[in-house]
């Protein structure tokens, strides 16, 4: 139940900084004269069944996992400050993780229950702040242990794929002036 407080109080806290979210709930916290932190896990609870039951909930999540770390990525690419970069940049290496999977399996979980609601907490677990959020915990202990045991075959293939591209871009611009050539001549 203190775990539980601790976090109810950092969301209030987070509620409070001076932010175009934040005024908003403002102005909606003062009209109807329910606190912030309740109107935001009312919303939130709303959302949840929602993404349990609802017809486009997978879009949702997807959507709910791209726009708020899309819109903070922004920001952060105008501060300075290395640890949001890091934090922004380790989050996009494992929503794109999940994303390459996701576009292998969807099709056999999509038919699991509950499937959209999960993956919305992933993507909320993943762009929580702090330092132990989902995206830190899956990039250390599975991404980056994995990408380090398969780094020279992953160099390989994608240096052989490269040097595929290179061949084809090559014989596309010989084959272009050929073409041009023809034409010119015509």
């Amino acid at each position: 139940m203190e775990k539980i407080r601790s976090c109810r109080n950092e969301l209030d806290k987070k509620l409070h900084e001076k932010n175009f979210f934040t005024d908003m709930l403002d102005k909606v916290e003062k009209k109807t004269k329910i606190p912030r932190v309740n109107f935001v896990l009312g919303f939130a609870g709303v959302l949840a069944i929602y993404l349990m039951f609802g017809w486009g909930s997978s879009f949702i999540a997807t959507f709910i996992g791209f726009v708020y770390p899309a819109y903070r990525s922004m920001k952060a690419l105008e501060t300075f400050d290395k640890e949001d970069d890091t934090h922004w940049l380790t989050y996009w290496t494992v929503f794109a993780s999940v994303s390459v999977i996701e576009a292998f399996t969807d099709l056999f979980f999509y038919w699991i229950p509950l499937y959209s609601f999960f993956k919305c907490a992933l993507f909320v677990f993943m762009m929580w702040p702090g330092h132990n959020n989902g995206s830190q915990l899956l990039y250390q202990h599975v991404l980056r242990p994995y990408v380090l045991k398969q780094e020279k075959k992953i160099d390989s293939v994608l240096d052989a794929a490269a040097d595929l591209a290179g061949d084809f871009s090559n014989a596309a611009k010989k084959r272009a002036a050929e073409v041009v050539a023809g034409v010119k001549q015509d």
